[in-house]
């Protein structure tokens, strides 16, 4: 029940920040066009002569360069952070990150049960370690009292994703070793789902050059 909780919350929290990203880029994108559509339409007015339209373009740039949106691109930067921590940890869970495990599906048990039993364990210590690193580290930007530049938000929040998603990654480690310890079970991605794979595959086979 936990398990399925811990799921569906990293699903829903690398949605939101993957929406409230592109959120972010699309306003801010459209603010910079309009901002420029206005320029150009009090240049246009004012070549030709149109006293009435020069001054709605002016109040209408002035309006809309009102809206300070210089902290977007940073608040994208960060969320990205965010989301790139959690979604590594996602990636441990559905098994689709990339690996290169030509040698090992060519072992036999028990060498292969070895060998992939020490890769899992090697990303259980690698993540642990950066948990230790970056919590040491969040702890002391926290004492600092450093803030970002346009948001001006603590910068311990931001750098809290490294330890906060390399933990859940060594968590998705640690559950990912246990099954396959207990099932021979190791999560992958179905690349039957994507167009070309299969067709590509049989023709390397064949001798093609894909």
């Amino acid at each position: 029940m936990l398990l399925r909780i811990l799921d569906r919350f990293e699903e829903i929290l690398i949605s939101v920040l993957m929406a409230v990203a592109v959120t972010l880029i699309f306003v801010a994108v459209v603010h910079r066009f309009s901002l420029s559509a206005a320029a150009d339409m009090v240049g246009f007015a004012r070549s030709h002569d149109m006293p009435g339209l020069q001054s709605a373009a002016r109040s209408t740039f002035k309006a809309i360069n009102s809206i300070k949106l210089t902290w977007a691109q940073e608040a994208c930067i960060y969320l990205f952070v965010w989301m790139a921590k959690f979604g590594a940890a996602y990636g441990v869970r559905i098994g689709i990150h990339v690996g290169v495990d030509i040698l090992v599906e060519r072992l036999q048990d028990p060498a292969k049960r070895i060998v992939t039993t020490i890769a899992m364990s090697g990303g259980i210590i690698f993540t642990g370690i950066v948990v230790w690193i970056g919590t040491d580290f969040v702890y002391h930007v926290r004492l600092g009292g450093q803030t970002s530049p346009d948001l001006e938000m603590p910068m311990w929040i931001i750098y809290l994703a490294v330890p906060l998603g390399s933990g859940l990654m060594c968590f998705r480690f640690i559950q990912a070793l246990y099954l396959y310890l207990t099932t021979g079970y190791i999560a992958h991605h179905d690349l039957s789902s994507v167009d070309g794979v299969d067709e590509e595959a049989k023709d390397v086979a064949e001798g093609g050059h894909g």
